[in-house]
């Protein structure tokens, strides 16, 4: 497995914005070491450098890391107010007509390998689904969380019978080329290695109060998931 370099999206004096590759950490993590964490690769690069907030390991995407304190101050806050929107996005199983969907369902994360829906004792959670591209078998899903609790798209999108592609901790196959391309040229191989969920947008105040607008692309396995469901999966 072939580990994307982390991308810097935008730099500014206070600030760098940058485009965190699958299975790469946002933290350092113990007993696991599949890359250098953002986290370490931010400070060997920029000294004091800290995140913001910070997504899963196997997700793509956008993350904010602060050069200073006062920058770290003021987006932490914003995060943790809820002043922050995120847009995701996610290649889900199934044919899905979301439109301004929203599901509020609590979540129980006190075990973080059995994460779940839980009325009695779980914390709110709340998620906005919208339908970008429906093909013959899969989704391209907009996911906005206006909470965040751990795994919260997953276990909503799990919720409603419509896993996200290849999350197989939450009841997804692994999704095969086969299962879109009819005639097969070699061994049927995955269409992803990994759950197709990516960060694509972050909506947020600049320390000068001026509107924050930083987007990532997708990275390569997304991308060609994608232009594969568009040549095989159309109809």
């Amino acid at each position: 497995m072939r580990i994307e370099p982390i991308q810097i999206v935008r730099e500014t004096e206070n600030w760098v914005a940058i485009h965190k590759p699958p299975y790469v950490p946002s933290l350092p993590e113990r007993g696991i070491f599949t890359a250098e964490s953002v986290q370490d690769w931010g400070r060997r690069v920029w000294g004091d450098a800290i995140l913001c907030h910070r997504i899963d390991r196997e997700t793509s995407g956008v993350l904010l890391m602060a050069k200073n304190t006062e920058a770290h101050r003021h987006f932490s806050m914003q995060f943790e107010h809820r002043q922050v929107k995120k847009v995701y996005h996610a290649l889900v199983n199934g044919r899905i007509d979301f439109q301004e969907f929203q599901v509020n369902l609590p979540i129980n994360t006190e075990n973080p390998k059995k994460i779940r829906i839980d009325k009695q004792w779980g914390k709110p959670a709340l998620t906005e689904f919208n339908s970008l591209q429906t093909f013959k078998h899969f989704t391209l899903m907009e996911c906005r969380p206006h909470t965040g609790r751990m795994h919260q798209i997953r276990v909503h999108l799990a919720a409603q019978n419509a896993s996200i592609a290849g999350d197989q901790l939450y009841g997804s196959p692994v999704p095969m080329l086969g299962r879109i391309k009819r005639k097969l040229s070699g061994e049927d191989r995955p269409l992803i290695d990994r759950f197709a969920l990516h960060a694509r947008r972050l909506e947020l105040t600049d320390l000068d109060g001026s509107p924050l607008v930083i987007e990532a692309e997708y990275p390569k396995d997304f991308a060609v998931f994608l232009k594969l469901l568009n040549r095989y999966d159309l109809g």
